[in-house]
């Protein structure tokens, strides 16, 4: 049993050394961003592109360093609406390991009371008034966030029950899996989003892939975003918007965890 002990810990610590010596730079995986795009992936907002699948967008990510199935996942089910982002988080070299950023992750309840500027009531408001982790998608019983791990798992799916200021009670699965490098984080609505009771998008039909890796000159944060909506609604709801502001609310929340980590 001892044995087994210090073979655990042996590989965990080998696991650590290895992710630190192969930290790549952001151009490793971003080599023909061009520099207006590079400034705003630096800056505290980031870079985002939001578009239209009609109007041919083309994803950055494609193209980059980045496993290509996490893009794939979002524009292989042609979405009408897409929102890519791309954040580096500044942080000290090397304080940083994905150990550090998955338990930092894990405090889903911390998503609450996250605000956005509404120019509706011209005001910042809260996204999301509350959120908690629920037991399954059968049942929505609350569960506690989970205590800080020793190892990662490869693959974990949790159950996400918040109170959306839009969409009122949404519904999610949040899928985390295990890459060389990074991890991989899917977020998809297991129930519709409705207003007044109305279904606005259909269950499966907002899902959106995060990436988190730590770099050379911080840890990235990549994200893709898609939406399928009918004809009706998408000419009274700005749907390119509705999707960004959840997007741009998650990543603050991902980098503000991150810029936590001591």
């Amino acid at each position: 049993m001892i044995k087994k002990v210090y073979l655990f810990m042996l590989f965990q610590i080998l696991f650590t050394a290895n992710v630190f010596a192969q930290l790549r730079s952001f151009n490793d995986i971003f080599p023909n961003l061009n520099q207006e795009a590079y400034r705003a992936v630096f800056s505290d907002a980031g870079f985002v592109r939001t578009g239209q699948a009609v109007n041919n967008f083309e994803s950055i990510g494609r193209n980059s360093g980045i496993n290509t199935q996490i893009v794939n996942a979002v524009l292989a089910r042609n979405p009408s609406y897409l929102v890519e982002s791309i954040s580096v988080i500044p942080v000290e070299q090397g304080n940083i390991s994905l150990l550090h950023v998955y338990n930092a992750l894990g405090n889903i309840r911390d998503l609450s009371g996250r605000e956005y500027l509404s120019h509706t009531r011209q005001q910042y408001t809260a996204l999301f008034e509350e959120t908690t982790r629920i037991v399954s998608d059968r049942q929505t019983t609350p569960i506690p966030d989970p205590a800080p791990a020793i190892s990662i798992p490869r693959q974990e799916t949790a159950f996400i029950r918040l109170k959306d200021a839009n969409f009122g009670t949404s519904f999610y699965r949040w899928e985390m899996s295990l890459l060389p490098n990074g991890l991989r984080y899917s977020l998809i609505n297991f129930r519709h989003l409705s207003v007044l009771f109305v279904p606005v998008i259909r269950e499966g039909n907002l899902f959106a892939q995060f990436y988190i890796e730590p770099l050379k000159e911080g840890v990235l944060i990549y994200s893709i975003a898609g939406a399928e909506i009918s004809d009706f609604f998408s000419s009274r709801i700005h749907m390119e918007s509705a999707i960004a502001k959840r997007l741009a609310v998650i990543t603050s929340w991902a980098a503000d965890c991150i810029k936590s980590i001591k």
